[in-house]
């Protein structure tokens, strides 16, 4: 008797997110594999976030009041009804084979989350700078597991059982990464969470049009998320410095690099807005 195909929701924080909402809905409705539901849950945006998501044929929106991408998202996952539950930002482009990578690689093992790298599609040498992500991510997980089990927002899934399991002990503060958390929540749970390099996709690099307090204010809750859960690491410091370090490389000239990459492409969303640390009030 086969198995019953796994099906996968997707969950989609946004907190106005009108400039890139409707290329991240795009890439899903061009996928390989089409998701069973697409859930984008409004964080009180005042901008056309609602009406673009709506413009959508197969995405529900929901509303959270509670201000904070932790209640976004845990919103969304509370609704979605798929085996899987894939979650993305808003600024997400996922390549074509996401879904069905997804699909395949949860089917073949006993993995309760998945992640994968990004590329910094509005970055220099976008084809590419995906190594540094890479390289980063997967010395990470095959030496220090460990001291620092990861996921990370922009591109991630898991069961839906998981989420049940640890959905209670979650930790809601404001000041810590809501996905690193999930990712040692699963963990202690004693749920097996893979990296993946072929489960690629891409993401705005506009952290780095921070002001240098607020970028330092986001690199910060890493090693406070870890620390959290009583977690220390070599290698949380140097996530920590491979961020700073492309800030530092990256900010100084962000706008003319805008203004260049504007004249060469139409497709991408750009914005050169600071973005708050994720929908909260910091």
């Amino acid at each position: 008797m086969s198995k019953k195909p796994l099906t996968l929701s997707i969950v989609i924080p946004a907190y106005n997110e009108q400039g890139y909402l409707s290329a991240c809905l795009d890439s899903i409705a061009a996928q390989t594999v089409l998701p069973a539901e697409v859930i984008v849950v409004d964080n009180n945006s005042t901008d056309d976030t609602v009406k673009n998501a709506e413009s959508y044929s197969f995405v529900k929106v929901l509303k959270e009041k509670r201000q904070g991408v932790f209640f976004a998202v845990r919103k969304g996952f509370k609704t979605a009804k798929g085996d899987i539950v894939g979650r993305i930002d808003a600024d997400t482009i996922l390549r074509e084979d996401w879904i069905e990578t997804v699909l395949n690689k949860m089917s073949a093992e006993p993995t309760a989350a998945i992640t994968g790298p990004v590329s910094y599609y509005d970055m220099p040498l976008p084809r590419a700078n995906y190594w540094f992500d890479h390289l980063m991510r997967e010395l990470v997980y095959r030496f220090a597991y460990d001291k620092s089990p990861f996921l990370y927002g922009s591109n991630l899934a898991f069961r839906r059982q998981i989420w049940r399991k640890v959905a209670g002990g979650l930790c809601a503060e404001q000041d810590i990464h809501e996905d690193i958390d999930l990712a040692i929540h699963i963990k202690e749970a004693g749920g097996r969470i893979v990296y993946e390099k072929a489960l690629l996709s891409g993401a705005s690099g506009r952290r780095y049009n921070d002001a240098l307090k607020s970028f330092g204010g986001y690199i910060a809750m890493y090693k406070r998320t870890y620390g959290r859960h009583g977690l220390r690491s070599p290698a949380i410091y140097a996530a920590m410095f491979m961020w700073s370090l492309g800030y530092i490389l990256m900010h100084p000239w962000r706008n003319a690099w805008y203004s260049l990459y504007g004249r060469f492409n139409n497709f991408y969303p750009l914005s050169r807005e600071a973005r708050k640390n994720p929908m909260s009030s910091l």
